[in-house]
């Protein structure tokens, strides 16, 4: 990155890092850095000056990207933000053309972090040419997930289409869903017992993340039916998982996956940063080789529906408690350290986090065109090892599974995906 020179201010305005914000830079690891990797594919071309300068205005659109991590000493309370006047970095780069460049660019998003101490930190290649079929071009983008989460940024990204192909962005109304009377099912599974882990694969030597990206049809469901597709998806992630495991020899255990849940606004308000706030839906092993997959369906919507109704901490009260300003952040550091591997049996199975459908249109105007595909991949690092993210553009649903390589190789990926292909066309059949 080059580095842009600003005016330093002599007061700059701090932020205390947040819940989220401050686990996480305290368990980074070199090996599998925390990126939130996006990818959106455009059928026409972009002028490289021209959506510099729309994505840097964009920045100021939302300030609250434009920060970085305050220095501080071994007996401050607390990590923060130090907001910026504008980017202390070039943010938006255009790799040469080439049929590796589109690969290139997103193995750099898996593997290299924006830095937390240059302001902002996410990145922005743009990818043209050869490694993009037709005459497209394909933004990747890299967020660095201590400071903010994917929603966020492609918040500012739709702005940015905004302002660099002058036409509307706004975000489409969410679906309207009926009132429901949400109760606790009776059915749920205990979260008391460690749920069981992805088998071990066939690990490559290099450490990181692996990734595969695909396109999938949208599930169809009955118009009446009691579940959404993010059920379908919930549904069809345990299934593969389990099927996965009985291949590798592993014993049946109760699952647990992970799924963020976002109540913030689209709109131009949407608060910046990472704003998501974690579930975890469980699964007894009796029910991943279902005889009565609609009844597993209608269970799953039920305790979905449940979970996300409850109020609950991002991270869950024992999070906030750990990160009470009361002790030095460097000693809270090694403490959650510390528990984080004497909790690593308990940690979920997996994640699933579902998008959704794209909000925005992503529209650069005439010659670029509206996005036609967007992929999304969340972090992989062990003890989880996999995730699962998907979203829905232009009626398909864009499908990624990212890794750690030290648990599964490319092959198993490629697997994974077929299982997943598979369970999901399941969840379609049931009546």
């Amino acid at each position: 990155m080059t580095t842009v020179e600003h005016p330093i201010r002599s007061h700059p305005e701090r932020i205390p890092f947040p819940v989220v914000d401050e686990v996480s830079r305290h368990c980074l690891q070199k090996e599998e850095p925390e990126t939130v990797h996006i990818e959106v594919h455009l059928p026409g071309r972009l002028h490289p000056a021209r959506l510099r300068t729309a994505f840097t205005q964009a920045l100021h659109h939302h300030p609250r990207i434009l920060m970085r991590q305050a220095p501080g000493h071994w007996y401050s309370r607390r990590y923060a933000w130090e907001l910026t006047p504008g980017p202390e970095v070039e943010v938006v780069s255009f790799p040469a053309p080439g049929k590796d460049a589109l690969r290139n660019a997103r193995t750099r998003s898996l593997s290299q972090a924006p830095p937390l101490t240059l302001s902002p930190p996410v990145r922005l290649e743009v990818v043209a040419g050869p490694a993009v079929a037709g005459e497209g071009t394909v933004l990747v983008l890299t967020v660095n997930h201590t400071a903010l989460d994917g929603p966020a940024c492609l918040r500012i990204l739709a702005t940015a289409a905004e302002l660099y192909g002058g036409r509307d962005n706004s975000p489409a109304a969410p679906p309207v869903r009926p009132p429901e009377n949400v109760q606790e099912p009776q059915d749920t599974p205990s979260t008391w017992i460690p749920p069981a882990r992805v088998a071990r694969g066939a690990p490559e030597p290099t450490p990181g993340n692996g990734l595969l990206v695909t396109e999938l049809p949208l599930p169809r469901r009955p118009r009446s039916a009691p579940y959404t597709v993010n059920d379908q998806l919930m549904v069809a992630t345990a299934l593969t998982i389990a099927h996965w495991n009985r291949e590798q020899g592993a014993r049946p255990r109760p699952l647990r996956i992970t799924m963020p849940v976002d109540d913030r606004p689209r709109d131009t308000t949407m608060p910046i940063g990472n704003g998501t706030r974690l579930v975890e839906v469980p699964f007894a092993p009796d029910e991943l080789t279902p005889t009565d997959l609609p009844a597993l369906l209608r269970r799953t919507a039920r305790r979905t529906r449940a979970l996300k109704s409850l109020p609950r901490p991002q991270l869950g009260h024992g999070a906030a408690l750990l990160t009470a300003p009361v002790l030095p952040v460097a000693w809270r550091a090694a403490v959650t350290r510390a528990l984080r591997r004497a909790a690593t049996p308990w940690t979920s199975t997996t994640l699933l986090s579902n998008i959704g459908r794209i909000p925005y249109p992503l529209d650069f105007g005439p010659e670029a065109g509206r996005a036609h595909a967007v992929w999304f991949s969340a972090p992989a690092r062990m003890p989880r090892g996999l995730t699962v993210t998907t979203a829905s553009t232009a009626g398909r649903l864009h499908l990624a599974l990212r890794w750690s390589r030290a648990l599964l190789g490319h092959g198993d990926g490629a697997h994974l995906r077929d299982l997943f292909e598979h369970y999901l066309h399941t969840t379609e059949e049931a009546p």
